[in-house]
């Protein structure tokens, strides 16, 4: 690299460094896109009350303190098809339904009791659309719990150290 490039570089990063405080000044929750799933407010509080009562808090955090709906809505944004967003979409309001339907209340004031029955009566329900979406915020719940920082390095003792090396090992051919 010679001087010229050296000078050319430098002036860009100075510049950059001094147009970046404006540009960022103009940051909001409203200008930049969400990387959310597009849930309502209330869907949202649906989505935390089913994964609340799938794993509750107790004398460890839950999987609503440990930010798994937020991992969940995440993975469905990025990984699964949009028919597949829209029926968890469905699943939530039509868990809701079943909570007004059984209990004259909305799921998230329902007591944990009544939140496992209304998820048990999802989960016998014969809707199969009901059931898959049930059975895949269960399980991205439980993935979204067991691969937390606070499950992989309090409980199952997980230490991000590589093992030993053999660089140079004799091969036999």
């Amino acid at each position: 690299m010679n001087r010229r490039e050296v000078l050319k570089n430098v002036t860009l990063a100075a510049g950059g460094l001094v147009v970046l405080p404006t540009w960022a000044e103009a940051w909001s929750p409203s200008t930049i896109q969400r990387w959310a799933l597009n849930l309502s407010p209330k869907q949202e509080a649906l989505l935390v009350s089913v994964v609340d009562t799938i794993i509750p808090t107790t004398d460890t955090p839950g999987a609503k303190d440990l930010g798994v709906p937020d991992f969940i809505q995440k993975m469905l944004l990025d990984c699964y098809e949009k028919d597949v967003q829209e029926n968890v979409k469905k699943g939530l309001e039509k868990t809701d339904a079943i909570a007004k339907d059984r209990y004259l209340r909305a799921f998230v004031d329902c007591n944990s009791l009544q939140r496992k029955d209304v998820l048990g009566k999802v989960a016998m329900s014969a809707d199969q659309t009901q059931k898959d979406y049930l059975a895949l915020v269960k399980s991205l719940t439980i993935l979204g719990f067991t691969t937390s920082e606070y499950v992989q390095t309090k409980h199952l003792k997980y230490n991000q150290a590589p093992g030993h090396y053999y660089g140079c090992v004799p091969v036999k051919t």
